[in-house]
């Protein structure tokens, strides 16, 4: 429903021609590769692929289509990985159609486009672990024990401890499973 009504709000602008809508992610990927729109409007939550999935193919494809990520969730996590896959915009649903249409235009033009209420909340959470102690949460998420992950990321299980002991830390959470919850919350494991 707000797929079909944010269609119908941007075909009323002027400068904005929808040419296609996805149910999800894979249709979205497809109809991106065949029509080659120049922006699109993924959302973060979609079935099949996210639409942080889906920038990160169009990166890694060196697609032209620039992405806006049009969202509900406000995580960190879930910026600093749209970053990283290129995307140009993330805005939030309930921002008004004419801020939308302004934010679309900036970015088609080659700007970038955050919602400035996401702005400040991205800017004061930024991810604290490292990228091994992301992985080691992410094992430890999987329900592996110490002596697993070692023998996964050819660690001595002393080792992978320590690394489990500085994100419990760094996240001042109580144990590993507050751990994982507290960075699965932020987005910190995508």
């Amino acid at each position: 429903m707000l797929r079909g009504a944010l269609s119908a709000l941007l075909d009323l602008e002027d400068d904005i021609e929808v040419i296609g809508q996805a149910e999800n992610g894979e249709q979205a990927l497809s109809m991106i590769e065949s029509l080659v729109p120049d922006l699109c409007i993924l959302d973060i939550e979609m079935p099949k692929l996210t639409g942080l999935d889906v920038a990160e193919r169009l990166k890694a494809q060196k697609h032209s289509c620039r992405v806006v990520i049009l969202t509900t969730f406000s995580r960190a996590g879930y910026f600093q990985r749209a970053m990283r896959a290129g995307v140009q915009g993330f805005l939030l649903k309930d921002s008004p159609i004419d801020e939308l249409g302004a934010a679309l235009r900036s970015v088609h033009q080659g700007g970038r486009a955050v919602s400035p209420e996401l702005a400040m909340t991205f800017w004061e959470a930024e991810n604290p672990l490292s990228e091994r102690e992301r992985e080691v949460l992410k094992l430890a998420a999987e329900g592996l024990s110490a002596v697993d992950m070692a023998g996964k990321l050819f660690l001595t299980a002393g080792t992978v401890r320590n690394y489990l002991s500085e994100a419990i830390q760094k996240l001042e959470a109580k144990n590993r499973i507050d751990a994982i919850g507290i960075a699965r919350k932020n987005g910190w494991l995508d």
